[in-house]
């Protein structure tokens, strides 16, 4: 039960304080800026993997779950209470945002500024990367274990930072889902609720391949 509180309590975090700062950013006339927002993203996202991965693995993202159940290294039964929790965390902080900017209309939802084949591309190939830096720090020896929150919350940060003003750059369902049911802006969802799982698992045989051990010289 403790990795379903830390789940929806990260999910919650990470949708409160991202989303949030998109809304502040639109109240106060650009104060916040893209730029603060792509480090919102990103900070929070660090700081929850220091201060929950020990306790559920600090997923955070439906589709980092059935990514790591794709590569075997998580239980399927624990699919459905992971993701429960996870798009209860999410949509309880955007309820949060909507009673205190009741008049914000998007609530921060990810919505493509183009083509929709264009966001749902760049959602797949951010997803994919992310997922990738995920398998390769996430596991393995102390120092990775360190360094693991300031990797994956810096590329967070770097996708945001460039792909945000295109595709939302979420990859993430949950973070989408959340203020596209709470505004009532469901329109695109499904690109931000399958482009993510898609480009997460398709890094998982990447993954795989390069931290496979290559036999050495004359061993068969």
């Amino acid at each position: 039960m403790k990795k379903y509180v830390a789940e929806g309590l990260g999910t919650y975090a990470l949708v409160f304080c991202g989303t949030g700062a998109i809304i502040i950013d639109q109240q106060s006339d650009g104060a916040v800026s893209h730029t603060g927002i792509a480090f919102t993203f990103g900070l929070i996202v660090m700081s929850l993997i220091y201060a929950l991965g020990d306790i559920s693995g600090a997923h955070f993202n439906p589709a980092v779950t059935i990514a790591f159940t794709v590569a075997k290294r998580f239980r399927l039964r624990q699919v459905p209470p992971y993701i429960i929790s996870q798009l209860s965390g999410a949509i309880l902080a955007s309820g949060t945002l909507k009673l205190l900017f009741p008049y914000n209309e998007l609530l921060g939802a990810t919505q493509p500024s183009g083509a929709v084949v264009q966001s749902f591309i760049l959602e797949f190939i951010l997803t994919f990367l992310l997922m990738f830096v995920i398998m390769q720090v996430a596991t393995g020896n102390k120092e990775k274990g360190i360094t693991a929150g300031l990797a994956i919350g810096s590329v967070v940060l770097l996708e945001a930072m460039f792909a945000g003003p295109i595709c939302g750059a979420s990859m993430n369902p949950a973070r989408s889902l959340a203020p596209a049911i709470v505004s009532g802006h469901t329109e695109h969802l499904w690109l931000y609720l399958l482009a993510p799982v898609l480009g997460a698992a398709a890094a998982i045989p990447v993954s795989k391949y390069l931290l496979a051990e290559t036999p050495a010289p004359g061993v068969s």
